[in-house]
């Protein structure tokens, strides 16, 4: 049973065209125990991401990615001259863990995060939770099917 994510990315720092021109990256830095948890626990490869543009001018879901690994220590954590260095990590007992994602495809348009916030329908979504900063967030089947139906907007009759 495939599962469905939330991945945040500011743009400046890795975007959704960025993702497009390499295929597949391994999503290093995540620094938080419980984004770290559903990468570990929860991610299977195949499952599905929507690909999601944060701190930048309009926040939104642009495009579409899924999980091509399995979880695995992320390098990073061990580099001395890396951002997401960590002292009291080692090889032996990694503390931080990363998947690798893949393209799928970009959206057609943003959906954007003030749009997400306006919408009942989602329910209890991660993503609009109040003091929610979490990189990684679970999204339910049904929450996906309907962001993705806002897509493509509906025609007049």
């Amino acid at each position: 049973m495939s599962r469905h994510w939330l991945m945040k990315s500011e743009p400046e720092e890795f975007s959704i065209d960025d993702l497009e021109r390499v295929g597949t990256e391994p999503w290093s830095g995540v620094r938080n125990y419980q984004a770290r948890n559903y990468m570990r626990d929860g991610m299977r490869i195949g499952d599905g991401i929507l690909f999601y543009h944060s701190n930048c001018a309009e926040p939104g879901i642009v495009g579409l990615a899924e999980v091509r690994s399995e979880a695995y220590p992320d390098p990073s954590q061990f580099q001395r001259r890396s951002d997401y260095y960590d002292p009291a990590s080692t090889p032996e007992a990694p503390r931080w863990l990363l998947v690798d994602v893949g393209f799928r495809r970009k959206l057609a348009r943003t959906i954007t995060l003030a749009e997400l916030k306006d919408r009942d329908e989602l329910g209890d979504f991660a993503l609009t939770r109040r003091g929610n900063r979490l990189s990684v967030l679970p999204v339910t089947r049904t929450q996906w099917d309907f962001i993705l139906a806002l897509e493509k907007p509906r025609r007049g009759r």
